[in-house]
């Protein structure tokens, strides 16, 4: 199964994280098809704190890809920011 999940970055005691579509059996920060987004929870107020390619989100949902809930989260975050 193909999913889209969060994949760790980032130093010690400040984390980054690439939204990226992998496969389920992959470790969390290992192998992936695509990134498609990133998410910085400690990002400051001129910062952008999450960018998620909406064209590419909308096609891997399109062929079966599943989002993890923190994602799934994020990607309602995104939506009601940009709108």
């Amino acid at each position: 199964m193909v999913v889209i999940r969060l994949s760790r970055g980032g130093s010690k005691g400040r984390p980054f994280f690439n939204i990226v579509v992998a496969d389920k059996r992959e470790r969390r920060d290992g192998r992936f098809i695509e990134r498609i987004g990133f998410y910085n929870p400690i990002a400051v107020a001129g910062e952008e704190g999450i960018r998620i390619a909406q064209d590419r989100l909308t096609y891997w949902r399109g062929v079966g890809a599943q989002a993890s809930p923190t994602v799934e989260r994020l990607i309602k975050q995104a939506a009601a920011k940009a709108a």
